[in-house]
């Protein structure tokens, strides 16, 4: 086991496999979220259940957070109006990681307020799904002092493969919110595809195959195929559950839409995106897969 402690604040479907990845590798992890269930399925793993994310960080020398929105980050770490925040107790030279997806801002807001604590704040927002989770073959997208990363490195490189620095405090999530526009995009553009195909009499299987090897292949045709019965493991397999909610790719398109205004960055693809996904979260679908996009484009009862 290493010497290291690592508090870990948010285990969900990404957080958790995480956290379990880290444990696995012998550090001391110290875990806390608000689901009693997810805890438990962590502290199967060699991980320690705090009673608290308060308690959680106490004598962590690394803290990772994984949480929803931005505003559960700052929370977390700055406070509210009912509670302080952590940074008000973590001791200089605390390392930060939050691979939560969260507004660039809200990084840069995070990494100032840490720097005024002597406190090593990275944004490392991360892609591959629960899959990668799982497997720790995520990619993180990291913002922030190289100096920091490098202290990062022991730490992600157990839940991930491959681990870019995007810049500075800010960058990984610039990175992130142009990555999952595209993805978004690449979801609705392949259902269509596959959808178009099977009114016409071909096989999904058989289609997505042709395509895997043609000049439409993508990673949701490789890794992530919305058509159920096509590929085993991902969410089309069980009903679309677990993997990444249509809420939380809505969030993040609206996210990388705020930046293209505020950047005056033209992108007509990534709004209509948007659009078809608000539809679908408001039809009900919002805690599916964002591959249940797939059911917008079938006839009822499909």
């Amino acid at each position: 086991m290493t010497d290291i402690s690592i508090a870990f604040i948010g285990l969900g479907n990404m957080g958790g496999p995480m956290a379990i990845n880290l444990a696995k590798a012998g550090f001391r992890v110290q875990a806390f979220d608000l689901d009693a269930t997810a805890c438990a399925l962590v502290a199967e793993h060699g991980a320690h259940i705090a009673d608290s994310a308060r308690a959680a960080v106490e004598g962590a020398e690394i803290v990772i957070s994984m949480l929803p929105a931005s505003h559960h980050v700052e929370a977390l770490y700055l406070g509210s109006d009912t509670a302080p925040g952590l940074f008000d107790g973590l001791p200089a030279g605390t390392l930060v990681i939050d691979c939560s997806t969260i507004a660039p801002t809200s990084a840069q807001k995070l990494a100032a307020a840490g720097e005024s604590r002597s406190l090593a704040v990275l944004d490392a927002p991360v892609s591959g799904g629960t899959a990668g989770a799982t497997a720790a073959t995520l990619t993180f997208m990291v913002g922030g002092e190289s100096s920091a990363l490098k202290r990062a490195h022991l730490v992600l490189e157990r839940m991930g493969k491959n681990i870019f620095h995007a810049g500075d405090a800010g960058a990984g999530q610039a990175a992130k919110l142009c990555n999952n526009m595209l993805l978004g995009i690449l979801m609705i553009g392949t259902s269509e595809a596959l959808n178009l195909g099977q009114s016409l009499g071909l096989d999904a299987s058989v289609l997505a195959n042709i395509m895997t090897k043609s000049s439409g292949a993508n990673w949701v045709l490789e890794k992530y195929n919305p058509v159920p019965g096509v590929m085993e493991g991902v969410p089309a397999a069980r009903g679309y559950s677990g993997g990444f909610g249509t809420d939380l790719m809505l969030k993040d398109l609206g996210l990388a839409l705020e930046a293209a205004i505020t950047q005056r960055a033209p992108v007509p693809l990534g709004g209509l995106a948007e659009s078809l996904y608000a539809a679908h979260s408001a039809s009900g679908n919002g805690l599916l897969d964002f591959s249940s996009v797939l059911r917008m484009l079938q006839p009822r009862g499909a």
